[in-house]
């Protein structure tokens, strides 16, 4: 029994980092507009002191649309890759993939005023578990890591994917998808990924 408890312990250990963005993501869209108002990444803010705004902001949504959308791809993105790295990595990788859209943001888009959301983690979380796949030599993640990149070229040279917006509620930030993933990319070289990967 107690090798049991042990199991399922490691277990939820591993898989709370998408429980907690999950959660933290719903109570946030049911606190309302008040919460999404102070949490939100806001250049001005920022710049006044209130820097907690440039992790927060990827965790308030537009409205429940957008925050679904994005629960969705982070269960997505955790089915295909949470194996190849600890959970401790994969918080690393995740703090520095939000710090790289909002200070990517902040320093190269300077006229955008205020941004919510978390796609740009989402795409750091996509390279990241892409780029420590491709590490252990497996192939299939290096098919999965040319999409992605296609996907971040077509943005850069066409804008949002026809549809994201209105899936998403409003207007998509495609910047934050790029510097997000540098994030998530870097993050993945500096870290040893597992030894063995679910995709093996």
């Amino acid at each position: 029994m107690t090798g049991f408890h042990h199991i399922k312990d490691k277990i939820l250990q591993q898989h709370l980092l998408p429980i907690a963005l999950t959660v933290i993501a719903l109570l946030l869209a049911l606190a309302g507009d008040n919460a999404t108002e102070l949490l939100r990444y806001h250049v001005i803010e920022i710049k006044s002191g209130q820097v907690w705004r440039l992790i927060t902001g990827n965790l308030v949504h537009l409205g429940s649309s957008h925050m679904l959308m994005n629960v969705l791809g982070l269960g997505l993105i955790w089915g295909l890759f949470w194996s190849c790295f600890s959970a401790k990595q994969w918080l690393v990788i995740t703090l520095i993939s939000g710090l790289s859209v909002s200070l990517g943001l902040l320093v190269l888009n300077p006229q955008l005023v205020w941004y919510v959301g978390l796609s740009g983690v989402l795409h750091g979380l996509f390279l990241a578990g892409a780029v420590g796949g491709i590490r252990r030599g497996d192939r299939r993640e290096a098919i999965l890591l040319v999409a992605i990149v296609g996907k971040l070229i077509w943005e850069q040279a066409y804008g949002a994917l026809p549809g994201s917006a209105d899936m998403a509620g409003g207007p998509v930030v495609v910047d934050s998808h790029l510097y997000g993933a540098i994030g998530g990319a870097v993050a993945a070289l500096l870290l040893k990924p597992r030894m063995w990967c679910k995709s093996d």
